[in-house]
């Protein structure tokens, strides 16, 4: 073979070769080790998201409701575990611990009210929120709180309460009239009521009432109004006085029982309701029945 036809021959076999060469899968470390760690770090998230909530106070939390933006804190027990079921308090204060801007974020919290709850033997979950009136935008955002956390927590929905202390007595009230079937009972403590009655005897729910005979701001005559909605409520519905005195409570010490414990504020010393064990552990009692 002549020597430029064998230089062309070989010059053929050099291009085949780089071409074959061209087509190959070519092998890039960093690919693959990016495409290994993709399912390790979806597992990892995966780990992350099924760790347990935060336990304790949780404070100064914000839901975007649909009337507008809802300042609240809440407390879930140490161990809460979601494959139990907790039950559910939601109280709200007095006028004096609701929002009115930044400065007043999280005034509520060593608030008697939402404390309690949180410290009796039985674990609850206990949410209270700092709302900016007391008419209705107030109660339909009380509302909303209540089904955030049936719909995000382990909640017993037989088991959800409801208390309200001053202004916030007037929220709720109207709450509870409102949705009466998500609370089996309301405590009110130290206000007017703003609800309607019938739904609450329709519903069944239980309200505890508890006033100063002295109340500087209300007055007692507010209670026995409302004790005697409810009770005409009860008895349209064909309760017997018995059945109604297992749903319908009032209270009104007179001067001496608070005076007898250094209190001579009637309407602020109201609050001394929630260092009563027998008033919270008679709400904690009741169930609610879903329909």
């Amino acid at each position: 073979m002549k020597k430029g036809a064998v230089l062309s021959f070989l010059l053929m076999i050099s291009l085949l070769m780089t071409a074959c060469s061209a087509n190959q899968p070519v092998h890039n470390s960093e690919s693959d080790d990016i495409a290994q760690t993709i399912p390790i770090e979806s597992e990892t998230q995966r780990e992350t998201e099924s760790l347990p909530e935060k336990t304790g106070i949780i404070a100064e939390q914000i839901l975007n409701g649909d009337g507008g933006e809802i300042h609240y804190s809440y407390y879930l027990p140490e161990g809460y575990d979601q494959s139990k079921t907790y039950p559910l308090v939601v109280t709200m204060p007095g006028y004096d611990m609701m929002w009115f801007g930044k400065d007043s974020s999280g005034s509520n919290l060593n608030w008697k009210g939402f404390r309690v709850w949180t410290e009796l033997s039985e674990d609850m979950i206990v949410v209270s929120a700092q709302l900016t009136d007391w008419h209705e935008t107030s109660a339909r955002q009380a509302i909303e709180l209540t089904e955030y956390f049936i719909d995000n927590f382990s909640v017993d929905r037989t088991r959800v309460y409801a208390a309200g202390y001053s202004a916030g007595g007037e929220t709720m009230s109207q709450a509870v009239s409102m949705r009466p079937d998500l609370y089996a009972a309301y405590l009110h403590g130290a206000s007017q009521w703003d609800g309607a009655f019938e739904p609450i005897a329709q519903n069944d729910v239980a309200v505890y009432i508890f006033m100063a005979e002295s109340d500087e701001y209300y007055g007692s005559e507010k209670a026995r109004f409302a004790y005697d909605g409810l009770q005409a409520a009860y008895r349209e519905k064909g309760y017997s006085d018995e059945q109604i005195s297992e749903r319908l409570v009032v209270e009104i010490p007179d001067n001496e029982y608070f005076n007898s414990r250094g209190i001579y504020n009637y309407h602020g010393g109201g609050t001394i309701l929630f260092d009563d064990e027998n008033i919270l552990n008679w709400i904690t009692s009741k169930r609610l029945i879903v329909k």
